[in-house]
C-alpha cells in the first residue's frame, strides 16, 4: 500500500507541475491573457487529473500483484496531487501576469527539487545528480513552451 501511495503521489506531483508550468507558459507566451491563463491551468487541473489517474489506475490492474486497494490507493494518490496544481491559479489572482508566471516558475521548480531531493535520498542515489536531471527536463519544458507560444501567437495574428 505504502508503495502505491509513494507512486501515485510521486507521479502526480511531477506531471502535475510540469504539465501546468508548460501550458501556463505556452498560454502567457501567446496571449498575455490572465483569464486564457487562468482557464487553462484549472481545465488541466481538473481534466489532466482525471486522465492520469485512470492511466495509473489501469496500469496498477495491470500488475496482477496489486491488490483493489493498492490500485485504488495510487489512483487517488495521483488524482490528490496532480489536482494540487490548482494553486498555480492563486498567483495569477494576486499579481501582475508576469510576476505571477515567475512566481509559479519558481513554485514549480522548488517542488520538484525537494521531491527530487527526497526521491534520491530515499533509493540511496546522489541528490544532485537526481536534481541536476529533473531540473534540466523542467528547464528544457519552459523554454520549448515559452518558443512555441511565441511562435503561435507570430502565426495566428
Amino acid at each position: 500500500m505504502k508503495e502505491s501511495l509513494k507512486t501515485g503521489v510521486t507521479f502526480g506531483l511531477t506531471s502535475g507541475t510540469i504539465t501546468t508550468l508548460g501550458l501556463m507558459i505556452g498560454l502567457y507566451s501567446s496571449t498575455n491573457s490572465r483569464s486564457v491563463v487562468i482557464g487553462g491551468i484549472l481545465t488541466i487541473a481538473v481534466a489532466d487529473s482525471l486522465s492520469d489517474a485512470l492511466g495509473i489506475h489501469i496500469s496498477e490492474e495491470a500488475n496482477p500483484a496489486k491488490t483493489t486497494l493498492e490500485v485504488w490507493a495510487a489512483t487517488l494518490a495521483a488524482f490528490l496531487s496532480k489536482l494540487y496544481s490548482i494553486v498555480f491559479v492563486v498567483p495569477v489572482l494576486l499579481f501582475d501576469l508576469s510576476v505571477a508566471v515567475n512566481i509559479n516558475v519558481i513554485l514549480g521548480v522548488s517542488l520538484l527539487t525537494i521531491l527530487s531531493y527526497f526521491l534520491a535520498k530515499s533509493q540511496g542515489t546522489k541528490p544532485w545528480k537526481v536534481i541536476l536531471e529533473h531540473l534540466t527536463i523542467i528547464v528544457a519544458v519552459v523554454v520549448l513552451t515559452h518558443f512555441l507560444g511565441k511562435l503561435i501567437a507570430k502565426l495566428c495574428n
